[in-house]
């Protein structure tokens, strides 16, 4: 069996992690689906949507399920793994689309497998 090959990317490896509420929308579509397909448009080497139990944020309250189980405000966390260079050009496009949430980007070492 062999393995996929990790993708090349060149240093300096950054993370860039995007977190905005999960109801949030671009254009009619869900805004995770709409990041993640900018994403692989400007090549970017890999991304990963994550959906969150809980937080809170800037505007202070917790963020989580409604007490009759339908989402309220629930977080939804991007990460991207690329470099730097990349991610900055890719940066004007990504930050319009999030009307309320926070971008966080720091250095990354890819581990070969």
């Amino acid at each position: 069996m062999s393995r996929n090959p990790v993708p090349t990317i060149a240093p300096p490896v950054k993370v860039l992690v995007m977190i905005f509420d999960a109801r949030d929308e671009w254009k009619g579509s869900a805004l995770a689906d709409a990041l993640v397909r900018v994403l692989e448009a400007h090549h970017i080497a890999g991304a990963t949507v994550l959906p969150g139990q809980t937080g809170y944020g800037a505007h202070g309250g917790i963020h989580r399920k409604g007490l009759i189980g339908k989402p309220h405000d629930k977080p939804v966390t991007v990460l991207v793994i690329e470099n730097e260079s990349k991610l900055r050009a890719a940066l004007p496009v990504l930050r319009p689309m999030v009307a309320e949430g926070i971008f966080v980007m720091f250095d990354a070492e890819v581990i070969p497998l």
